[in-house]
């Protein structure tokens, strides 16, 4: 190795150290790493820059502002208040409907953003029962993950991927969407068998339920109507951004930009509402990243990768999906596909078709993150909104639960990409 892959390496290795650790903010020890590698000369400005993806940058702000205008119109509750009526209050009914519908808004909307709607809605509803919120709230951050799978722009990291690979919406939906909605109906079943005994309800909750008024929940309704009319472009948007030759990051962006002029809401507030710490967090960790990329160290662990693999398909989707998936239950996964990506791209310029491998990177690294409580960022949150609620949920708890899921998640995923793929 040549003094500036050794350079590269250390960076790439102390900012790992530090996102681990949390002794320092995400953000801060990507943006370090960054300065680091610009002032070591491994990297100018002009090619740190260049590894930047924007189009990621854009989808991820443009969501973060469309979002912030939307959850002001009161939509959100009101699709939780109206979910637990057509359930007539029954508990085990409502963690089902309550899993699927979070799963469902995750598919669109960021998955801590999801949470962070429908957990306090889920609290609020399950103390008018009388029930302990923890089972719900289990289910709900597993299926966050599980929803932000199936599309282009669930969780970052497919929106990286689709960015790298030049995947589109419809590409996701086909093929990581499909086995989404298989495990998401095995873990809510599963739900439902180990918590069939323990949610017991009088029949007076119940109907204080019944009685709850859907429509208190809606404070704006004239920004409800423009936001549902609004989502239903997007999706659209997201749908056909190919035929219209835009990029994922034009529809969002431009969905931010119709809001923040229809909504009437204070600009300077919904700005500072997004989470510009993401945001730089990714711009730092592309560079960090890009310094592998530039001395060449990626192409040395690629070339090291293809010896072993050599022509054998199955075992690269294997090796990819359980190790991206493990790695994920534990680490944050932005970092471990941001390392892949540019792998998998080298793989490809050797020969490989990498088609699938995309599909195991996305399904490992987003539905890993369903095995322990620091797994994924929405895992964090919920608890955290739990905890203050009043029911702490453990690290013991959640990983007892959490992991087998977790692992039942990713042999599903094992037999859906070597049917179809291999």
């Amino acid at each position: 190795m040549n003094p500036q892959q050794i350079v590269a390496i250390i960076i790439f290795l102390l900012v790992m150290a530090a996102i681990i650790s949390e002794k320092v903010q995400r953000s801060v020890a990507a943006l370090a790493g960054a300065v680091l590698l610009l002032l070591t000369h491994v990297l100018t400005v002009e090619s740190a820059a260049s590894f930047v993806d924007l189009n990621t940058i854009g989808v991820l702000v443009g969501m973060m502002l469309f979002v912030s205008v939307v959850k002001n119109s009161g939509l959100f509750e009101y699709i939780a208040i109206r979910a637990a009526k057509l359930t007539r209050g029954q508990p085990i009914a409502i963690l089902a409907v309550f899993t699927v519908i979070t799963a469902c808004l995750s598919a669109f909307l960021d998955n801590v953003t999801t949470v962070l709607l429908i957990g306090p809605m889920t609290i609020a509803i399950t103390q008018i029962l009388e029930v302990n919120p923890v089972p719900f709230l289990l289910s709900q951050i597993m299926a966050s993950n599980i929803g932000g799978t199936a599309t282009l722009i669930g969780d970052p990291p497919n929106i990286m991927i689709g960015s790298a690979a030049g995947l589109g919406f419809v590409d996701f939906v086909l093929n990581t969407g499909v086995v989404v909605a298989i495990i998401l109906a095995v873990v809510t079943v599963v739900f439902c068998l180990i918590y069939r005994n323990n949610l017991h309800v009088k029949p007076e909750n119940m109907q204080k339920v019944l009685v709850l008024d859907e429509n208190k929940a809606i404070k704006d309704k004239p920004l409800l109507i423009k936001s549902v009319i609004m989502i239903v472009l997007v999706v659209l948007g997201f749908i056909f951004h190919d035929q219209l030759g835009m990029e994922s990051a034009t529809v969002s962006l431009t969905a931010a930009a119709v809001m923040l002029l229809v909504g009437k809401q204070d600009p300077e507030e919904i700005i500072l509402g997004v989470e510009w710490s993401t945001i730089l967090f990714f711009i730092g960790l592309f560079v960090v990243v890009g310094g592998l990329n530039s001395t060449g160290v990626i192409s040395a662990i690629a070339n090291q990768l293809l010896v072993v693999v050599g022509a054998n398909e199955a075992a690269a989707i294997l090796i990819i999906l359980w190790a991206s998936a493990l790695i994920s239950s534990v680490l944050d996964n932005i970092p471990f596909v941001a390392t892949l990506i540019p792998l998998i791209l080298t793989m490809e310029s050797g020969g490989v078709d990498v088609q699938p491998l995309w599909w195991a990177l996305s399904l490992g690294a987003c539905l890993g993150g369903n095995g322990t409580l620091i797994g994924a960022s929405a895992n964090v949150v919920l608890a955290g909104v739990s905890a203050k609620n009043g029911y702490p949920i453990t690290f013991m708890q959640y990983l007892k639960i959490g992991y087998p899921l977790m692992l039942l998640s990713i042999v599903i995923c094992t037999v859906y990409l070597l049917v179809r793929y291999v």
